[in-house]
């Protein structure tokens, strides 16, 4: 990730982020986690095969910044129909930083 390799950012919007591909909960995508250190939105849906909420609540650990999530009940990976939802979630975390 960019961001974890010094390119400037005041925080990072995470749609549906791939944590692992769909089960495959062993290929992780996190090795860069520990270099964020700005704030973070992850959205994603509760149904989103890459990556569930327990798995991502252990993984986020590791983020320095301040993370904050978001998730759509009975979405899927491509948060079908919830276009609105996820701006307005967007505006608001951007309005508080």
């Amino acid at each position: 990730m960019a961001v974890a390799e010094g390119l400037p950012a005041s925080g990072l919007i995470l749609i549906s982020y791939p944590l692992h591909p769909p089960k495959k909960p062993e290929n992780l995508r996190i090795e860069h986690f520990n270099k964020v250190d700005i704030p973070c939105l992850f959205i994603s849906g509760d149904k989103d095969p890459f990556g569930s909420k327990t798995e991502f609540k252990k993984h986020l650990k590791k983020i320095r910044g301040p993370v904050t999530t978001k998730w759509f009940e009975g979405a899927r990976h491509d948060l079908a129909n919830l276009d609105e939802a996820v701006s307005e979630e967007i505006n608001a975390w951007v309005a508080s930083l």
